[in-house]
């Protein structure tokens, strides 16, 4: 679909989604990566996240870390659909003059918090930009990290999880991807892997937005949160 039959920012939907993805045509666009996180962007965008493109560099705002950053094409679709970027950058994505790589680049594109792709780092990150927000007095952001399940096989993630629930990050947000891609798996679960570390859990399935936001909303005073969101066919 040609970008001018999109409307703009201020009229986007859910429902507008494939249109923006479908302007993505790199090889590297990893289709199974965008579809299972489609979702999951899009509740914390339309639903939960207080920032918006005026708002970008806010002190105040929340930020949004992409640890699965080697499939970012859904994130770049919502991040058009809510104003971030223009949709015609999408036709360019993965070209040698766009700022939209393969992986995102936080020096080139608003609303981008770090450089991700490697996986196992967002979540580390995370809890240093909770501690930084902390040591500053800031008491109101969220720091959320979207990961997906294989990469929790990655140590870095596991020494985060546990640091982060003993200096109590209320104010962390970790959202895990769960589409049955883990190699491992962990014996209770994702979610008691996070709970026998003094994390809050829920779990929701990544299509129902409304049962999706009500768990990203949970947690407890005292407690970093994690949500499991459940891709199921």
């Amino acid at each position: 679909m040609p970008s001018s039959t999109i409307p703009p920012a201020a009229a986007r939907g859910y429902d507008d989604l494939p249109a923006l993805l479908a302007l993505l045509r790199s090889d590297a666009k990893h289709d199974p990566s965008a579809a299972s996180t489609i979702d999951v962007h899009w509740v914390l965008y339309d639903r939960i996240l207080r920032v918006a493109p005026e708002t970008a560099d806010d002190p105040e705002r929340d930020r949004l870390l992409l640890s699965k950053g080697h499939g970012p094409a859904s994130f770049y679709a919502v991040l058009a659909a809510k104003g971030f970027l223009p949709a015609d950058a999408l036709a360019g994505f993965g070209g040698f003059d766009s700022p939209l790589g393969h992986h995102p680049d936080a020096a080139l594109i608003a609303g981008v918090e770090i450089a991700s792709g490697s996986l196992g780092h967002g979540l580390p990150i995370a809890v240093g930009r909770a501690l930084a927000l902390r040591a500053t007095g800031r008491s109101e952001p969220r720091v959320v990290c979207v990961l997906g399940d294989g990469e929790l096989a990655e140590g870095s993630n596991h020494e985060a999880i546990a640091l982060a629930g003993r200096l109590g990050l209320e104010r962390l947000l970790a959202v895990v991807v769960d589409n049955g891609s883990a190699t491992y798996g962990w014996p209770g679960g994702i979610a008691g892997r996070f709970a026998s570390e003094g994390w809050t859990t829920a779990s929701a399935r990544a299509r129902d937005h409304d049962a999706l936001e009500h768990a990203l909303l949970g947690g407890s005073p005292g407690r970093p949160h994690a949500v499991v969101a459940r891709v199921e066919a």
